[in-house]
This record gives C-alpha cells, sequence and structure tokens, in this order.
C-alpha cells in the first residue's frame, strides 16, 4: 500500500478528550474516529490490527476444537426472561421494542441465546460435548463510558460456550479454553497471568481473568515472580490429554487483583511478590446448569433419564485487546506493534519522492517485498524526512526500511527496528535476505 493513497488521518497534537496512552495513540495514529461516546469507527489501519487480533484468536479457539458460529446482536427479551436476567442485568443493557411491539435487546453477552440454539438442536448426551464460538459486536450501555476502545460501549468480543454432561467435562471445557487463552495472549507478544475472579452477572462459582502487565494498566495487581518467566508457547499442546497439570501450574501460584488481594499471603512471598499494574483482556467461567436448569436445556443420559447440561462461556475483548496490546507497548514516538499483529510488517521510506534513482529502488523493494508475501507499507509522498519518520514511528510497524540518494551512492539501504530503535546499513539484498527471514 503507499501512504500517498492510504486514508490515515493522523494528529500531530495530543487529543484532548484523550485520558490514556491508548486512546491517545489510537487517535493521532489515525486508527479509530468516535461516532458517539463510547462507540467508535475504525479507520484502515486499526481495522487491520482488528482483524490480526481476530484470526488469531480464531486459530486458537479452532486449535482447542471450538467451532465457530454467528449469533445475531440483536435477541429477543423472552430469552432473557427464560434465565431470569432480563431485569436483573441493569441499565447496561440497551432495551428496545421493534415496530411489532415486541421486546428486543441489543446483546451484551450470549449466554441465553446459544443456550436456546443448544436445546432446539442437541437430544442426546451422545451429542456431547459441544464447545462453541463467535466473534460480534457487542452492547453494553456504560454509565460512563472512557479511555476509547478500552472501556467503550459498543464492542467485538469473542465469546464462546460449552456443553457437558457432567462436571468432569466442564471441567476439561474449562481447562482448554484455559490453556488456549494463554497460548492466544501470548501469540499477540502479550505475558497475561489468569488470576481468580468473581463471577459477577454471568454467574457460576469458578472464573479466571486474564491480565496483562502493563505500566499504564487500569487497576494494581499482584503475582509470583516465577510467572514473568512462564512460555505457554515453550511447547506443544495436545487438547485431548488430561490438561489438569497446566492448569495447575498457572494457578497454584500467587496471583490476585487489586479486589482479590491477600495481604497476608503476599506479604509471605517476600521478594518473590511482584506488584504491576494490569489490564483484563479475558474472562472465563463455569457456572454448570445455571442456564441449563432455568431453560430446560437438558439431553437423554444414558438411562433415557433428563440431564440439565453443565455449562461455561469464556470471553475475550477482542477491540479492548487493540488498546490493551498499545498500553503494553508504546514509548514516547507511539506505538510499538509485536510482530503478529502489526497492521503491516515493513514501512518503506522513500527520502527523496522525485529523485529517479531513490523512486527506482523504492519501486524495486516494494515489489519484492510483496512478492515475498510482506504486507508493506510504502511512504512515497513528498514530505521532508523527519516528517516520515516520525509518522512511521507514531504508527509502530515493526521494521522501517529507509532508502535516500546517501545511501543508493553507497549501495545500502538502512534497516530500523521499532521495537529497539537499533539501525543497520545493508546492501539490498542483505535488507531482503532479513525481512523476508533468509537474513
Amino acid at each position: 500500500m503507499k501512504l500517498s493513497g492510504y486514508f490515515l488521518p493522523t494528529l500531530k497534537e495530543h487529543p484532548a478528550e484523550a485520558q490514556i496512552v491508548s486512546h491517545r495513540l489510537m487517535l493521532r495514529a489515525g486508527m479509530i474516529r468516535q461516532a458517539s461516546a463510547g462507540i467508535y469507527s475504525w479507520l484502515p489501519l486499526g481495522f487491520r490490527v482488528l482483524k490480526k487480533i481476530e484470526q488469531i484468536v480464531r486459530e486458537e479457539q479452532d486449535a482447542a476444537g471450538a467451532q465457530e458460529l454467528l449469533m445475531p446482536t440483536i435477541q429477543s427479551a423472552d430469552l432473557w426472561r427464560e434465565s431470569g436476567r432480563y431485569e436483573d442485568y441493569g441499565k447496561e443493557m440497551l432495551r428496545i421494542t421493534d415496530r411489532h411491539d415486541r421486546d428486543m435487546l441489543y446483546g451484551p453477552t450470549n449466554e441465553e441465546l446459544i443456550t436456546a440454539i443448544f436445546r432446539d438442536s442437541v437430544r442426546s448426551y451422545r451429542e456431547l460435548p459441544r464447545l462453541l464460538y463467535h466473534i460480534q459486536w457487542k452492547f453494553r450501555d456504560e454509565v460512563r463510558p472512557r479511555f476509547g476502545v478500552m472501556r467503550g460501549r459498543e464492542f467485538l468480543m469473542k465469546d464462546s460456550y460449552s456443553f457437558d454432561i457432567d462436571y468432569d467435562g466442564a471441567r476439561r471445557a474449562y481447562n482448554r479454553m484455559f490453556v488456549a487463552y494463554l497460548r492466544t495472549f501470548a501469540r499477540m507478544g502479550l505475558k497475561a497471568i489468569p488470576m481468580r475472579a468473581d463471577t459477577g452477572p454471568i454467574g457460576g462459582d469458578l472464573s479466571h481473568e486474564f491480565i496483562i502487565l502493563a505500566e499504564t494498566g487500569e487497576s494494581e495487581v499482584f503475582c509470583h515472580r516465577d510467572f514473568l518467566s512462564f512460555d505457554p508457547l515453550g511447547e506443544d499442546v495436545d487438547y485431548d490429554a488430561d490438561l489438569q497439570p497446566v492448569f495447575d501450574k498457572w494457578t497454584g501460584l500467587y496471583a490476585a487483583t487489586d479486589e482479590m488481594h491477600d495481604a497476608a499471603e503476599a506479604a509471605r512471598l517476600g521478594d518473590a511478590l511482584v506488584s504491576a499494574r494490569g489490564i483484563e483482556v479475558g474472562h472465563i467461567f463455569y457456572f454448570g446448569t445455571k442456564y441449563s436448569k432455568a431453560m430446560n436445556a437438558v439431553v437423554a443420559g444414558p438411562s433415557g433419564e433428563e440431564i440439565p447440561v453443565e455449562m461455561g462461556s469464556y470471553g475475550i475483548g477482542v477491540s479492548r485487546l487493540v488498546g490493551g496490546i498499545i498500553e503494553a507497548s508504546h514509548d514516547e514516538s507511539g506505538i510499538i506493534w509485536p510482530d503478529s499483529v502489526a497492521p503491516f510488517d515493513v514501512g518503506l521510506i522513500n527520502l527523496r519522492a522525485g529523485d529517479a534513482e531513490c523512486d527506482t529502488a523504492c519501486n524495486d523493494l516494494y515489489g519484492k517485498l510483496r512478492a515475498a508475501g510482506l504486507d508493506v507499507l510504502y511512504d512515497d509522498r513528498d514530505e521532508r524526512a523527519g516528517a516520515k519518520f516520525a509518522s512511521m514511528d507514531l504508527i509502530g510497524l515493526p521494521w522501517q526500511l529507509i532508502v535516500g540518494p546517501r545511501g543508493i551512492k553507497s549501495g545500502v539501504v538502512e534497516l530500523k527496528r521499532r521495537a529497539t530503535g537499533e539501525r543497520d546499513e545493508l546492501s539490498v539484498d542483505a535488507a531482503l535476505g532479513w525481512l523476508t527471514g533468509g537474513g
């Protein structure tokens, strides 16, 4: 993509309404624009990141055995009356009436709807277990939406739901999602730590939040230092095996949000205790038969008896993750995207657009990088070098490939790693080899 034709409305100054780093940088980098309070349009650069994150989430859900479907954003109030949550949910639920005076709502979550789908489709325990998910927009009418996409009213969420015949099966599903979440966040370059959590309006008696550590995080968290060296991607996972040992490893050490913090327990850890700021990016729940009993989601057991299914739900804030990653990975110049979620792999900078030799060299590099399967943002604008460097640092692409008249005369280009600021002068072939994995 050539930057001269790319819709990237960057801002030079910090927007006055933005209170946290991710909100400021997403507005400045031309990723989002506010449509109304807590509701945002995703512009091309931001949408590319959103889709990269969504794809990682999808791949890890699929690997764990979950099957994707798609449920609507608008739901019938009757389902929520069945579960008993229609009145209890509160003003965060946007309640609407259609032209036939039927009570509807903009879904804040999907426990009721997925339970109804299961209830109408599955009859026997032989059809279990089932693990279903979708990635869909949600709406919760926050009384005070703030912090950009970190606490908006409309947000993109992955929510999955498990259905099992008994508690042991439900725990296996819970452990599957627990491990899938660890891998999902690690693939995004994040250090995510699972912490016991309150189940809130979802219900149930087992729940974990996944918290990423960030200096600008929204709340204080505490954990054992050993968590910082754990690597969820260190070995392959067999989802058909017993994952309880993995669960035990990640829950056997102290980890707590400020609401769940045990000062006495923390004091016993001494220097092994880490105190940091954290951001919640995922939440998993086991709630047993809370919804299946209320909504009569039963299957015929081995002896023909009706058994309410054991259920769990598992959420990841896909759009919230965009802000969370920025909070965890930025500097004074702008965003620093991890390679796996960057909107483009390389920023190609032509220091003297209009110069025949520079244009020829850049066009050749642009073609070769794209042919190698890399996403390239080519800054071909007639702008001063400082403005081009500032733009690239702001939007945070992992690599910058810099081409100028002096380098061309010497037979070199400059390669900059955004995360470290390290710069190397290389031949064109060496730079291409490095970026395409052959260097």
